[in-house]
Parts: C-alpha cells; structure tokens; sequence
C-alpha cells in the first residue's frame, strides 16, 4: 500500500489539520476535531448539519459554508461519526431556527443521527437521502444507499436556507429534492483503506463492478469491462427507468476518487446522449470528483429531475472549498 500518510491512525486529524488551515476563511474546526463548522454563522437562519465516514472527501467538509451545510461531522474511514459529534455540531451552529440533519441512508449514520436528534434540546429535523438504484439492500443499509445525490439535496436545501426558508419548509424541500434524484455508481479497481492496507475486493484488470456503492461494496454483478458508451447505456437506463421523469434535469458525473477528469467528461458525453433516449434534457451539469471512496477508480451517474424552484436553487451563489460560483 502506497498512501501519502504519516499513519493510519492519524491520517484523518491531520487531514482535517490541514483542510481547516488551507481554507481558514470558510471553516473552523470543533474541539477534538469531532467537527468542522461554518466560520461565520448566520444568525436566524436554519442550520444545515450533515456528516459520514471520512473517505468521501470534499463530502461533506468541503461543502461546509455559504450557501451550503453549516457544519459536518467526520467518522473515521468509512465509519459513522457519534451522535456526541453531532450533538456538540448542532449546539455550535443552531442560531435559534432549528437544525436540519441531511443523513445519508446507511444504518449506522441513520442510528446515530437519530440519537443525536433525541440528546438535542433544539428542534431538529432530517433529510435521509437514498438515491442509489443499483440495489435495495447492502453490506451497510436497509432500503436504498444514500450516494451522490446527497450533494444535490445539501446544495438546493443550502440555497434555500441561506435565503431564509424556514426548518418544514426545507425539510420538505429536501425530501422533494431527494424523491427526484437518482445514481448509479461503476467501479473499475477497489478502494484500500489506510488501516486495512489492502484492497477492499478484488478485481481482474478486465473486469467491472457496476453498482458499486461507495463504500466498495458489491453492486448488482461483477461483468467484463466495457466501453463507457455501454457503461453509461446501462447505467441511465437505470436511473431513467426508475426516475420515471422527462424534461429538465441536472446531470452530475462524480469521480470516485482515482478517475482523471478526462474521463469523467467521457462519461458526461456518453451519459448526455443515453438521456435523449429517455426524454430527458440536461439543463444543469456538475462533473468532477465530489463524493469520492478514497482512490477507488469509476465513476457515478446522478440525474435530478427539475423544477423551477429546484434549479433557482442549484443556480444560487456558494462558497465552501469545493462548490463555488455566483458569489
């Protein structure tokens, strides 16, 4: 295993050491590094809290800021932060509107977000998202895998409360948000996590794992690898199949941490060209490596469905580390 690390032990607090000290003016770190939050609250406004296994980078620190969540609690690699995490976020960024949680749908995240709700002396409520068609049930869920799509509810619900939406309004906004969203997700290699110092799974060099969550897990089958036309052909015809949608969407090609932007772009096209079949028309896009499995190479498709209200959001000003435009 080649990582660049000091050690697997402290690979994520000196990770958070360095993302809080290179980008000081959006964020500050909690104590113990069980947080990492907005630098400038918003007094009044509704805080938006989200967090997961680390290994996903930008998700979510880098989507901590303007427009965005207010604050994000990281678990080790691949493993749910605490609901005392959560707790001591949510007291440091509630300004008095209330919280909203954005939890993606794996069972630890789910039981421990919901114990932090039941410690919090605030109103909170939650937003689990789960937009990945590849399967229904996995290593770490019950019901559908929360996946890219997370993105798309944190940055339209952070929009939305940045111009003051009030804690149902975006709880429902959220909800849509996620009930319009799908992924699907294709991996060529495995990830290796620092503390295992080996790959995930293993994988021939002629072979692909389509579904793949982003944890590494299984998907629908192990298959011979093909052309990203046929990749994408596959992977639409999933997600159409399930959105059950035509018109305006947003397409977001996300990279899984070892896929070069040149062939995200190879996807995009191929993807933009599977949607025509369907009847849907890309008026927003978004590709690049955003909700990441360490160096795991492969890509995901996500496709929301739009509205006028969905894509006023999208559009409106960000400013975290990794999103930003408008400002």
């Amino acid at each position: 295993m080649k990582k660049l690390m000091n050690s697997a032990g402290t690979i994520l607090t000196e990770s958070l050491d360095g993302f809080v000290a290179a980008h000081g003016d959006i964020v500050s770190l909690g104590a113990e590094h069980k947080f990492v939050r907005r630098k400038n609250l918003k007094p009044g406004k509704v805080a938006l809290l989200s967090g997961g296994g680390a290994g996903h980078e930008p998700l979510h620190a880098g989507l901590v800021g303007f427009g965005m969540l207010d604050a994000a609690c990281p678990g080790q690699v691949f493993t749910s932060p605490t609901p005392d995490q959560m707790l001591e976020a949510t007291q440091a960024v509630d300004t008095g509107a209330g919280t909203l949680f954005i939890v993606k749908n794996y069972e630890g995240d789910v039981m421990n977000f919901e114990m932090a709700l039941d410690m919090c002396g605030s109103t909170v409520e939650t937003v689990i998202t789960d937009d990945d068609v590849a399967v229904e049930n996995s290593l770490y869920t019950t019901g559908r895998r929360g996946v890219a799509g997370t993105l798309v509810v944190e940055k339209i619900v952070g929009a939305a409360a940045e111009k003051g939406a009030d804690l149902q309004k975006l709880k429902a906004l959220g909800d849509r948000v996620n009930r319009a969203t799908r992924s699907m997700g294709v991996a060529l290699t495995s990830c290796t996590v620092p503390a295992a110092g080996k790959p995930t799974f293993e994988i021939s060099g002629t072979e692909m794992e389509m579904g793949v969550g982003i944890h590494g897990e299984p998907g629908r089958r192990r298959v011979a690898l093909k052309s990203a036309n046929e990749i994408a052909e596959e992977m639409v015809a999933a997600i159409a199949g399930d959105l059950k949608a035509k018109g305006d969407c947003l397409l977001f090609v996300n990279g899984f941490g070892g896929t070069p932007a040149m062939e995200l772009y190879v996807m995009y096209n191929a993807a933009l060209a599977q949607l025509a079949k369907h009847g849907l028309k890309p008026c927003r896009s978004l590709v690049g490596s955003y909700v990441t499995s360490l160096d795991m190479a492969g890509c995901s498709i996500t496709v929301s469905k739009f509205d006028d209200e969905m894509a006023t959001m999208w559009d409106a000003p960000v400013h975290t580390a990794a999103l930003r435009w408008g400002m």
